[in-house]
Order: structure tokens, then C-alpha cells, then sequence
């Protein structure tokens, strides 16, 4: 195949995803962000990046914003989110952090593309991403791409859309985010 060719595929399948998606389908994620002012996030691989990236984003938005894996990130507890994005929604590492912060009084947020799995049972807000997930099982877009790719290039711009809805709906103004920018660059 060409690049064109595969260019098409991969923004029709990106399509084919968020036309399955849409305001009902991420507003417990979106009301559950703005409910909360510590947010920690979690995700591993490539979910992990796309993750990594929304956490800056929070941050820019005025959210007190920990990626998990950071030495510097505090502890969790009663008042705080955690977001977990896991395409199969069943990945060890990820089960047992989840696991511990409900015990220790946290809400958890899942991404996921499946419809089960050992994390949906301890989740209080489930957003279904219906886009083929390494792994996973479920009602999704399916894709001619490697492994996960569509389920984490989905990630990756429904962050960015969910912090343009944030922005707009927390009335923050864009030089206020410009602002929280890392300036020691």
C-alpha cells in the first residue's frame, strides 16, 4: 500500500470512532474532572504516553495533576481522582494501583475499549473508547493497524478535545493556561 492509502485508513478509522462517541459518552469523565481538584493518572505503554500528555494538560487547566509514576507524586486518597486509561481494562500493574487507590478513597476514571474486565469493577465512571485495544474484547471499531494503535491515537485527541471542553466550560482563559507553561525551557 501507499502512504495515501494508508493515510485514508487510519483517519477512517479514526472517524469511524468518534462517530460511535459523543457528549453523553464522556460527560461523567468530563463532570468527574472538573468535581475534582487533584487528579492522578495512569496507563502504561503507549496508553501511558497519551496519558502522561493529559496530565500536562490538567495542569495547564489549574488542576493539581500527578502522573502516577512520578517520585513526586503524593498519595491518594478520599476527595481525589485517579484516571486510568486501559484498553483491555485488565492489565496487572494497573489492577493492583486502581486496586489501591479505591482502598485508600479514591474515584477512579477508566478509558477503556472493553465492555469487562477486572478494572470496570472498580471503577465509578467507565468511558468506552470504541476503538480496537491491544487485547481487549468488546463492541469497537475494528483496525488493520498494529496492535493498539487506534485505541491510543484515540486517546491521544480526545484528551485534547476533553481539555477544550474543559477550557470552555471552567470559563479559563487561553493566556491563563499559556501561563502554567513550564518556563524554565
Amino acid at each position: 500500500m501507499s502512504f495515501k492509502t494508508y493515510t485514508e485508513l487510519v483517519v477512517s478509522e479514526i472517524s469511524q470512532v468518534f462517530n460511535r462517541m459523543d457528549d453523553a459518552s464522556i460527560r461523567p469523565l468530563l463532570e468527574s474532572i472538573k468535581a475534582h481538584r487533584r487528579i492522578f493518572l495512569l496507563g502504561g505503554g503507549r496508553e501511558g504516553l497519551a496519558t502522561r500528555a493529559f496530565a500536562m494538560r490538567l495542569m495547564h487547566l489549574g488542576k493539581e495533576a500527578h502522573w502516577i509514576w512520578d517520585d513526586t507524586t503524593p498519595s491518594i486518597g478520599k476527595g481525589d481522582l485517579m484516571i486510568c486509561a486501559c484498553g483491555s481494562a485488565d492489565v496487572g500493574h494497573e489492577n493492583h494501583i486502581v486496586r489501591l487507590a479505591k482502598e485508600a478513597g479514591g474515584t477512579v476514571a477508566l478509558l477503556t475499549a472493553a465492555q469487562s474486565g477486572f478494572l470496570t469493577r472498580y471503577a465509578d465512571v467507565v468511558t468506552i473508547v470504541p476503538a480496537h485495544a491491544y487485547r481487549a474484547t468488546g463492541d469497537f471499531v475494528k483496525s488493520e493497524q498494529l496492535m493498539g494503535n487506534l485505541f491510543e491515537q484515540i486517546l491521544f485527541l480526545l484528551y485534547d478535545i476533553l481539555v477544550m471542553l474543559l477550557r470552555e466550560e471552567l470559563a479559563i482563559p487561553r493566556d491563563e493556561m499559556v501561563a502554567r507553561h513550564r518556563n524554565v525551557e
